[in-house]
């Protein structure tokens, strides 16, 4: 029988709940317990894809093309297995479902109300992942925090559910002990009251884990325990910590995941064994290099904007045994006469993706800096495609080279609208979206780099190179290394005569995980690392821990 955690949040948002839920599941993984985590989002968007980055962060796209909550990312980061459209449900699904069940009269003439209609759909899909009988474990993290009006519906779902289920569900919730500097003490009044606003929803925690920025001492934990009616060991201390990469380790050492299995009735399984995970944490701790990359983008100023990116860059750099530093260039202010003076200084230069014209002229420059200087370069979704406007422009001799999504009216279009989209008017959840196809040409960089000639990558975007410009740019130098082998869309891009030059359609960085670096930014570290060496003496290096 399948057990079920929900990891609650309380006290304040931005406490780490899909960091501590995705490290409790690598723990019950690694001690042989098939597990999986989903994400239940409390706002009515139906999914985050029409969200603004600076609404929600990134958008995650999963293989089966559902854009998801960016925790999801992390998940898969941690895991190494896939996630899908099931691991991430929002209130606007549940509404959505509910009122289409009541318009085909499947409730029968009765009243439609959150209590049970909008409880039953929330309880259903907390338990579908469950009643498919592959998982031991499923670990449901609840977005928002305890006392959020958006979240009562589920708070109530999981009160009932621990009343049906008993001993096979437990709640883990993540909690602040502030240390106040001025009392020079660590206050769990906030804890306790978030535990007691839970409690007045008829729901307890089983399991408290409390950020903190100082150890938290016995008598202290003791306390805690007393006040919030856990056991002790059931008071969990998670120490801040310099990389998200330690946490699972930490809370192995807290025992987070053999208090949850004998809260569960469950038995303890194997030791956990984190060999891998802990070489990576050393090479994080202990590297032999460091480069700069520049991250040329119009949401540069948000960390979550980015996250797999950051993430993918931090896999990869460790599979370098180097340490990346990422400065953050914001393409609306990158101009050809300032390119020189932001960009001289960095390794090597990837552009980010993204929609609208806000800073694509800015994107423009850095490549054209990237190309003529031999930077190493990676352009990713949108940066392949003002990879290929830039080409156009400064060596085809296009100066109107545009995609139509900036410029409808340009004769030039490179870029342009994918055929299937043109007549798609509703914008959530349309795009090219999920897993696709692409054949690699047999002596391309990204072949070598693959190792093969066939991959499958993750996509999000309408627009495409526009494939009536394809010999003039492959007579010029600039390769379309892979494509689609059913709809010949271009998916890769290289500059021949570069120390390094790709341009994927594709996001790589969604594959990205801890045990498996993607090859593409493990390539493109190297790169950097390479031109480092030839441009200049090695940066000097402080041996410091993450801890």
């Amino acid at each position: 029988m399948t057990k079920y955690i929900f990891v609650t949040g309380g006290v304040t948002s931005s406490l780490g709940k899909g960091i501590i839920a995705a490290s409790l599941a690598k723990l019950l993984q690694a001690r042989g317990f098939t597990t999986t985590i989903q994400k239940f989002d409390p706002y009515i968007n139906v999914d985050p894809g029409t969200l603004n980055p600076y609404e929600h962060g990134e958008c995650y796209v999963t293989e089966d093309g559902a854009e998801t909550d960016l925790d999801l990312g992390h998940y898969e980061r941690y895991l190494n297995t896939y996630t899908s459209q099931a691991n991430n449900v929002t209130t606007g699904r549940i509404y959505q479902y509910v009122i289409n069940k009541e318009r085909e009269g499947a409730y029968l003439g009765k009243t439609v109300q959150v209590i049970p209609h909008i409880t039953d759909e929330i309880k259903r899909r907390m338990k579908l992942l469950g009643e498919t009988n592959q998982f031991d474990v499923v670990i449901t993290e609840l977005g928002g925090t305890v006392g959020d009006i958006e979240s009562l519906p589920y708070i109530e779902a999981v009160r009932q559910l621990k009343w049906e289920m008993g001993s096979s569900c437990i709640v883990v919730h993540l909690t602040l002990i502030p240390y106040l500097k001025a009392a020079k003490e660590l206050k769990t009044k906030p804890t306790q009251h978030s535990v007691k606003l839970m409690s007045e929803h008829g729901l307890s925690p089983d399991v408290l884990v409390c950020r903190t920025e100082e150890p938290l001492y016995k008598d202290l934990k003791k306390k805690i325990a007393l006040f919030c009616n856990v056991t002790i060991d059931a008071v969990i201390e998670a120490l801040d910590a310099d990389s998200i990469y330690m946490v699972p380790v930490e809370m192995m050492r807290e025992k987070l995941d053999v208090t949850c299995l004998t809260k569960l009735g469950m038995p303890l399984g194997k030791e956990p064994d984190l060999t891998r995970w802990k070489e990576f944490l050393n090479k994080l701790r202990f590297p032999k290099n460091r480069v700069v990359i520049g991250l040329i983008g119009k949401y540069v100023e948000l960390q979550d904007a980015y996250k797999s990116i950051l993430e993918a860059l931090i896999h990869a750099g460790a599979m370098n045994e180097c340490k990346v530093e990422v400065r953050n260039i914001h393409s609306e202010y990158l101009t050809r006469e300032n390119a020189i003076e932001k960009l001289q200084n960095v390794d090597a230069i990837l552009v980010a993706p993204g929609f609208g014209s806000r800073g694509t002229e800015g994107k423009i420059e850095a490549i054209r800096y990237a190309r003529e200087n031999k930077v190493p370069f990676f352009g990713i979704c949108l940066g392949m495609q003002m990879a290929c406007i830039e080409f156009a422009r400064n060596v085809l001799n296009m100066p109107k080279a545009h995609s139509t999504e900036m410029d409808p009216d340009t004769n030039q279009g490179v870029i342009s609208m994918m055929e299937s989209q043109k007549k798609v008017t509703m914008k959530g959840g349309t795009m090219r979206l999920g897993s696709f196809k692409c054949t690699l040409e047999e002596d391309s960089a990204s072949a070598e780099i693959y190792g093969g000639m066939y991959i499958t990558e993750r996509h999000r975007h309408r627009y495409e190179f526009n494939n009536e410009y394809l010999e003039a740019f492959r007579e010029a130098g600039f390769t379309p290394a892979g494509k689609n082998p059913d709809t010949d869309l271009v998916e890769i891009v290289e500059l021949k005569d570069h120390p390094f030059y790709i341009g994927v359609q594709f996001h790589p960085e969604y594959k990205s995980t801890v045990e498996n670096p993607h090859p593409l930014f493990v390539a493109f570290v190297k790169a950097a690392i390479e031109a480092q060496k030839e441009k200049a003496p090695a940066h000097s290096l402080k041996n410091t821990a993450l801890v």
